[in-house]
């Protein structure tokens, strides 16, 4: 980590000899477009649910996860940019733009961390209806409707049973698109499998990046060594638990880490890491997941920072020096997680929080939540160089100006 760099100040990035423009935005300009040989990461801004876009070194793309809540209350911050469109449609606009380089709009990858609809998507009376298969538009739907993508990653294609039978309407809905893709589309669906390095891989110029890689860390309980592909589970026979105990969804979360050259980034979904009162000590999945992962220079936290997550030994293990946090509820983080994050006792050194929608009432009810170094708008990570260096913006996401803030 010591030998990574932040470059903050549009008055030090001046000074990197042969810097590319794209790594020198200074405030008030648009995010310029990728180029190659550069990682950009960008945390897309809803308000309605995660949604990641990957464009990696070779220009290859991967959109994890594409949420989209419908239901609204107090507790809720307000969509961003506005509730004039779906969060579905924004993201394929943000992504529209990003991509926006000549060639065909298309996604190489996508993946869905786990079935919630505030990472695929949520259903109801009032969603409309897709123009050409059986499907409603909402989340990945409504972007697998106007953006081609080759391959569909999720925990549990084809049987969708663990750790019981799936048949909300919203994983209807989504399996609806897959098969109607499928025989229309030729779209690609696999299992997302822990322990694997190839199966989310550069498709353009892969020789070019031989220090890129994507390792699959956990799905299902099923989480990886650390050592070669090897992996082990996690949870119990389904067998031996007793119904009320069975894994969650959020338990079940899918998430992975991402290396170019020296940086690490660790992304896994809502897996929790304390188990309720009285529940046993297995529904702790962040702890497995740590030490598999191990340090790295930027996290997303798991679970929206809920109460249920980023326990100690997970913090310390991983020990970012930047945390990104997808919020849009005003229990998104709670306190304790927030005083975790900002503990110096589980890991030394400065640390900065990038959140991307808190909710007014929370700042409120914790204490120095008002000094998160971002609390609005797109998170990007721009990785230019092989991985040397790297580089956080914030976008207006307020309007559709792609400006950093």
């Amino acid at each position: 980590l010591g030998e990574l760099l932040i470059v903050a100040a549009i008055e030090i990035c001046s000074l990197v000899a042969g810097a590319h423009r794209a790594s020198c935005q200074a405030v008030g300009e648009v995010f310029p477009a990728w180029s190659p040989g550069t990682l950009d990461i960008h945390h897309i801004s809803t308000g309605r649910g995660n949604s990641t876009l990957f464009v990696l070194p070779d220009g290859t793309t991967l959109l994890v996860d594409a949420g989209a809540l419908s239901r609204y209350s107090v507790r809720h911050a307000p969509p961003r940019p506005d509730g004039s469109r779906t969060a579905g449609d924004w993201i394929v606009r943000y992504i529209g733009h990003m991509l926006s380089d000549g060639t065909a709009l298309r996604l190489d990858y996508a993946m869905l961390t786990h079935f919630h609809a505030d990472h695929m998507g949520e259903v109801t009376t009032a969603t409309a209806a897709s123009k050409s298969g059986k499907y409603v538009l909402t989340g990945i739907t409504e972007v697998g409707e106007r953006i081609p993508i080759r391959k569909m990653l999720d925990r549990d294609w084809p049987d969708y049973r663990y750790p019981q039978p799936l048949q909300s309407a919203d994983m209807k809905n989504y399996r609806a698109f897959l098969e109607w893709q499928i025989a229309q589309n030729g779209l690609r669906v696999e299992r997302f499998q822990p322990g694997r390095n190839d199966q989310i891989t550069l498709v353009r110029s892969p020789k070019a990046y031989p220090n890129f890689e994507i390792r699959n860390v956990a799905a299902n309980g099923e989480v990886w060594t650390g050592v070669a592909s090897e992996t082990r589970q996690h949870f119990p026979p389904l067998e031996t638990i007793a119904p009320g105990e069975r894994p969650s969804e959020n338990m079940c979360s899918a998430g992975f880490r991402l290396s170019y050259g020296k940086f690490d980034y660790y992304t896994g979904g809502d897996i929790p890491g304390i188990p309720d009162e009285g529940f046993p000590q297995w529904q702790d999945v962040e702890t497995p997941v740590a030490q598999a992962v191990g340090p790295v220079d930027v996290a997303v936290l798991n679970h929206h920072g809920y109460i249920d997550s980023q326990n100690a030994f997970f913090i310390g293990a991983l020990r970012p020096r930047a945390w990104v946090l997808f919020v849009w509820d005003s229990a998104h983080p709670t306190a304790r997680v927030y005083a975790r994050l900002r503990s110096t006792r589980l890991y030394p050194g400065p640390r900065d929080i990038f959140a991307n929608n808190i909710h007014e009432a929370n700042k409120v009810v914790i204490l120095g939540l008002d000094r998160l170094t971002s609390q609005h708008g797109h998170v990007v990570v721009h990785v230019p160089d092989g991985g040397k260096t790297y580089k956080i913006a914030i976008l207006d996401d307020s309007a559709e100006s792609y400006k950093v803030t």
